[in-house]
This record gives C-alpha cells, structure tokens and sequence, in this order.
C-alpha cells in the first residue's frame, strides 16, 4: 500500500493462504503469502523455499473460460483442471472466480492461467498525492526466441508490437501488447539459444509523477534508486529495491 499510495481492495484468507488484492484500471495483482499449516498455507510455503519470493504466476481474463480453454488446447496448451475461489469483496458481496491453471511444462516454466471475467472491483483508492496508475509491463526471461513467438503469439494470441535486437545493450526484447499492458519477452545475446525453461523477471509500473512518487516512497523509509532517464527518449525511470516480496520492481513515466 504505500509502494502503490493505494489502499488494497481486499484481504483475506483462503483455505489458508492469505491475499492482498489491489486492483488496477488493466490489471489486478494478488499478493499471496502463508498463513498456517493447511494444504494452500503448506503450498505456498513449499513454493517459496523451493523458488524463493517473486513472481507466482501470470493470469489472463477471458470472456468464456470453457471456450478459451477449448481453444487453447487445441492449440497445444495443458491445463490441470478447472478450479474455483470464493472471496467477499469490502462490501460483503461474495465472488467468485472460476480459472483454469496451465501445466508448466506446456508453458515452458512459468506459471500461467486463464481466468473467467468478471465486474472488476473499482480501482483501489488512493491514499496519497504521487500514486503508481497502472501495469505497464512485465518481464518473462528466456533464451528460446521461436518458441517464445509461438508460444505468447500464436498459441494465446497476444499481439507482437516489437522485436528488437540490441548489441549495445546485449539483449533481445520481444513486446506483446496484451490489453493496455505489455509482456515483455528479455533475453541474453550473450547466451546461446536454450531449451532450458523460461522464468519471471519483473514488473514495470506507470507513474505520472516519477520524482513525487520517489520522495514519497524514501520518505517511507523503502530503499529506491535516484530517478533516472529510461533507455526510450523521454521517460524517467526509478527502481524500487526493497518492500516488493522479492519482485525487482520498476517505476517509469513518459512514452514508454
């Protein structure tokens, strides 16, 4: 909440594993943690020995979930069954969210999941001047180009807006626009091309006011960078490097 300068729209208990939900005008973020010894609660904790804080997963709404699911098992993707939550939202209203979550190994390591839409819960208000707006985007790290192509393109058929090499930088960045948010696919030129599998990087947020949310944040007593000019003409960017569950977080404004 004082990274963002919001109030979280929900926190809650499910079967033992504990949420903070905090939604967004593109997306929501759910941050889950271990609450006791129940099967979720020992879930999450087992995940977080064996793979340490960060990113969990990455979700996409659809409008027909068993008609997306449809679709993209034809197309090659597994999915370990239909699942459903339960939460009551701040005013008692119970929801529910049917999902149906994908087996890693046919997406290539990270952990990704399709999810019926909804209403959204109203955006989570603020509770400061200098607040992060939205997502912007979020990196997925791998060193297999063709298959991160086929995978996010053509398989869940998100839109490729750019791919670029950059020998100054080192990198390759393949960038899907996904709704108003972007999955951005980072690899190395300095490794070879890799079967190995593919994992999370971090996340990128949007702020109007770059300098007002750093002051604001230090002033918290979060460690954060000094802000800086981004790679892209005229964006100002900051990291924030403590306070994120382990999730390299990055604040920027302008074109980006």
């Amino acid at each position: 909440e004082v990274i963002f300068g919001r109030k979280a729209n929900w926190h809650g208990n499910v079967g033992g594993a504990r949420h903070v939900w905090f939604q967004f005008a593109d997306m929501a973020l759910d941050v889950i943690g271990a609450d006791n010894e129940s099967p979720a609660g020992k879930s999450a904790l087992e995940y977080i020995d064996k793979h340490g804080e960060g990113v969990w997963g990455l979700g996409f709404s659809v409008v027909d979930l068993d008609a997306a699911r449809h679709t993209l098992e034809r197309r090659g993707l597994e999915f370990t069954g239909t699942h459903i939550t339960r939460s009551t939202d701040a005013e008692g209203r119970e929801r529910t969210w049917r999902l149906a979550i994908a087996r890693r190994k046919s997406t290539y390591g990270p952990a990704q999941f399709i999810v019926e839409k909804q209403e959204p819960w109203p955006v989570a208000p603020e509770t400061a001047d200098a607040t992060v707006s939205t997502l912007d985007h979020i990196v997925v790290h791998s060193q297999n180009p063709d298959r991160a192509l086929a995978h996010y393109g053509a398989r869940l058929g998100l839109d490729l807006r750019l791919d670029r090499a950059n020998e100054q930088w080192g990198a390759r960045q393949q960038f899907f626009r996904c709704g108003s948010a972007v999955v951005e696919i980072g690899m190395s030129l300095k490794k070879p091309v890799s079967d190995a599998p593919d994992s999370f990087g971090g996340l990128a947020w949007r702020v109007a006011e770059p300098e007002k949310v750093q002051a604001r944040i230090a002033a918290a007593g979060i460690d954060v960078s000094e802000v800086r000019k981004g790679r892209k003409p005229g964006t100002a960017v900051f990291t924030v490097r403590a306070g994120t569950g382990g999730v390299p977080t990055l604040m920027l404004s302008g074109n980006g």
